[in-house]
């Protein structure tokens, strides 16, 4: 597993002129889903499709988070992802399986 960080758009799937920029993108290749901020997402409108979902932490500890879809571009690369809306001050990384990855964008 690696992490490093990249700069990046997110849209709304539904409305693509809604869009964020994510200055400093946490990419953790043990990492399910990409966390992003709950503020971001909500002022472009991204909707919490699963309430409630269970994650357990690299220390252990399981919390629960929505998710929501979004498109993530970064530089000439984008893919649609499930998003979750990780809460103000906190740096929420669940370390599972299936590892999202910038080389499988496009």
């Amino acid at each position: 597993m690696d992490t490093f960080y990249v700069g990046a758009l997110v849209e709304n799937h539904r409305d693509k002129k809604r869009i964020a920029k994510i200055s400093k993108l946490l990419v953790d290749t043990g990492s399910e889903y990409t966390w992003l901020p709950e503020t971001a997402l909500d002022k472009i409108g991204v909707v919490r499709e699963k309430k409630d979902v269970s994650f357990m932490m690299a220390n252990g500890t399981i919390i629960t988070r929505s998710v929501g879809f979004a498109i993530i571009r970064v530089d000439k690369y984008f893919t649609i992802d499930e998003v979750v809306f990780c809460r103000k001050g906190r740096y929420d990384i669940a370390r599972r399986k299936n590892a999202r990855r910038p080389e499988s964008c496009g």
